[in-house]
């Protein structure tokens, strides 16, 4: 009797406490079979796909001047001011003139005294025709007066290209921008020696609207698209953006300017240079860019998301489609390249596919599964 008073209470209890039918069982489709998984999908297109590629590389002014003396001297004046636009023709700098201005006042007397004596020389030969003509004197002393008038004259041109020297020298002493630019600073200051021809230049000038930016561009990728019929940057018309360092795009755009027609043996490219229009001075040459150069067109392509794309076991890309009756298929790829977060696909995907991006590691070839698109299941409201 006392045993049956204990084991009342603990049946009552478990009975009491048994657990209720689970959600899913509740949940059953008729016949006992389980609702289709819920996946969500992307539905592709097919569209001509401009390939691009970043390229790194760096800004080049378009016109460089190094800026150095033609004659020797001492500097007597600064004429510009430091990293300011300057034209060509301008003066820079004043070397002292002095004794240029005393070899040109030299060269231009040398040039007077061969004038006098070219004029004397030909009134000799005047006197001398006139004595030949009456038989007079001798064509031996006629002739000697013919050739001292051209040695007379000869003596004149060589005085007047002394002039003209001693003149290009006293030019040249007020040295002037021979491009248009902005001027840097300048290496030298009032009272140094300069030499011609020195090696250290006096300033630079470089021209900043427009500017060049190089880049190098794989001569086999230039090769494969020019195979397959395609456009690639080489070809006139076709523009490009330009990065900068801290992330930001250029404003403007740039197009190609020339092709180095060479490949490097040891590397394998091909130099490209790039003009970008500079109006606000913005690009300063020596800064890092990247360049988005188109690579060329595909045709007919379609953008897979990533996500969506897996590797198989051999390491073959693949993708799961979800068929017209829901069902789940696998699907080989042939992938291009990679376009942002996208795979760029040539095979194995048609315009309508519907790829699976979420939901992937619950289904399996054949399975029957509920595809929602990925735009209207993020804007669909969740439950409580």
């Amino acid at each position: 009797m006392p045993t049956f008073r204990l084991i009342a209470p603990i049946l009552a209890a478990a009975l009491a406490f048994t657990a209720p039918a689970s959600p899913a069982t509740a949940q059953q489709a008729p016949g006992g079979e389980a609702p289709p998984m819920p996946v969500t999908v992307v539905t592709v297109e097919a569209s001509d796909v401009l390939l691009t590629s970043t390229l790194p590389g760096r800004v080049a002014a378009s016109g460089l001047a190094e800026v150095r003396p033609q004659v020797s001297g001492i500097v007597t004046e600064r004429l510009f001011e430091e990293g300011r636009p300057v034209e060509a023709g301008d003066p820079l700098y004043r070397i002292d003139a002095a004794s240029y201005e005393a070899a040109k006042a030299a060269a231009e007397a040398g040039l007077a005294q061969a004038e006098a004596q070219l004029r004397a020389a030909q009134r000799e030969e005047m006197r001398q025709q006139e004595l030949l003509d009456r038989n007079v004197t001798s064509r031996q002393v006629f002739d000697d007066a013919v050739a001292a008038r051209d040695v007379a004259a000869a003596a004149v041109k060589v005085a007047e290209a002394q002039v003209l020297a001693a003149t290009i020298d006293l030019e040249r002493t007020t040295i002037r921008a021979p491009i248009s630019g902005t001027v840097g600073l300048s290496q030298t200051t009032q009272g140094a020696l300069v030499t011609a021809g020195q090696s250290t230049a006096l300033t630079v000038i470089r021209k900043l609207d427009p500017v060049n930016v190089d880049v190098t561009q794989s001569a086999a990728e230039i090769l494969q698209w020019r195979r397959t019929g395609q456009q690639v940057a080489e070809e006139e018309g076709v523009t490009v953006a330009l990065r900068l360092a801290d992330g930001g795009q250029y404003e403007h755009e740039g197009f190609l300017a020339a092709a180095e027609p060479h490949v490097n043996e040891q590397t394998g490219v091909i130099v490209l240079r790039l003009e970008f229009p500079n109006p606000e001075r913005f690009l300063l040459p020596g800064m890092y860019v990247q360049v988005v150069m188109p690579q060329g067109v595909v045709q007919n392509a379609i953008l897979a998301p990533q996500e969506g794309v897996t590797r198989d076991r051999r390491g073959r890309p693949v993708a799961m489609v979800v068929n017209e009756e829901n069902q789940v298929e696998m699907r080989e790829l042939t992938v291009q390249r990679d376009q942002g977060n996208q795979w760029v696909v040539t095979e194995g995907l048609t315009p309508g596919d519907r790829i699976i991006v979420a939901g992937l590691q619950k289904v399996a070839p054949g399975m029957v599964v509920k595809p929602e698109e990925r735009g209207a299941a993020e804007a669909a409201p969740t439950g409580n």
